[in-house]
């Protein structure tokens, strides 16, 4: 049976992806973790070319958490040279299809010459008009929150601004990156239940969407097939169905 068609009104503005699965990949084909990472890479091509096809026009990819720094010290020097390497490979590309690079997260703890690379990139794609691709390096959600407070508290400190005015709004903007827009779709690969500190702020009304396929496995019909889930639901943000029909109807 042939799936419809993607609804080209409905496409998430922003998409953020838990990029799950690539030890467990490797592991059940008898391989090292380091060349599961090495195939996740591959769909990490795959993924960035179709999201930007579709017409996505944000894109967060948790590319390394504040926890991974606790894994193997070999496996955590594989993951950054993977990083260093894609953004040595593929920017001609980035360029060409007029992706913008952004990063969030706690740069300070990345090894020195990664950090060039990546400020490079942005400095370099930072005037591309179509999809922003950023990259969750080093990043936690808690810290986030917490960081975030912390820069807060010194501009209350210095009378820049009045605790007693503090606002939702006002408290984004103390965020990593304050431009980048909530999350309409969260998609989870490796079959995982649980956010695990990922955009905690951020995410408070994304639809979520988990799939068994592992991260070495997804491309662009996984993709799709995300996407066509997220078309499927109805996006209430605390109204009731009438309510968001009225508005939908009053609209046209």
């Amino acid at each position: 049976m042939t799936e419809p068609p993607l609804n080209s009104d409905r496409i998430p503005r922003h998409i953020a992806i838990i990029m799950d699965g690539n030890g467990r990949w490797a592991q059940a084909r008898g391989i090292s973790r380091n060349e599961g990472h090495k195939k996740g890479l591959e769909a990490l091509r795959s993924v960035i070319r179709s999201a930007n096809d579709l017409g996505v026009r944000w894109l967060t990819l948790y590319a390394f958490s504040l926890e991974n720094w606790n894994r193997p010290k070999l496996e955590v020097a594989s993951l950054m040279g993977l990083l260093e390497r894609y953004l040595e490979i593929e920017i001609d590309e980035v360029m060409e299809k007029g992706i913008r690079l952004r990063s969030i997260g706690r740069p300070d703890r990345l090894p020195k010459r990664l950090q060039k690379k990546v400020d490079q990139a942005i400095e370099r794609t930072q005037n591309n008009p179509n999809m922003t691709l950023v990259f969750a390096l080093s990043y936690g959600g808690r810290s986030e929150i917490v960081d975030a407070a912390r820069k807060l508290l010194r501009d209350a400190e210095l009378g820049k601004i009045d605790p007693e005015s503090l606002d939702e709004k006002t408290f984004a903007a103390y965020l990593y990156d304050p431009e980048v827009p909530d999350p309409d779709l969260l998609i989870r690969t490796g079959a995982e239940l649980r956010v695990s500190n990922f955009l905690l702020w951020q995410i408070a009304y994304t639809e979520i969407y988990s799939t068994d396929v592992m991260w070495p496995d997804f491309g662009e019909r996984e993709l799709i097939d995300a996407v066509r889930d997220y078309q499927s639901r109805e996006r209430r943000f605390g109204l009731t169905s009438e309510q968001v029909r009225g508005a939908r109807d009053d609209s046209r």
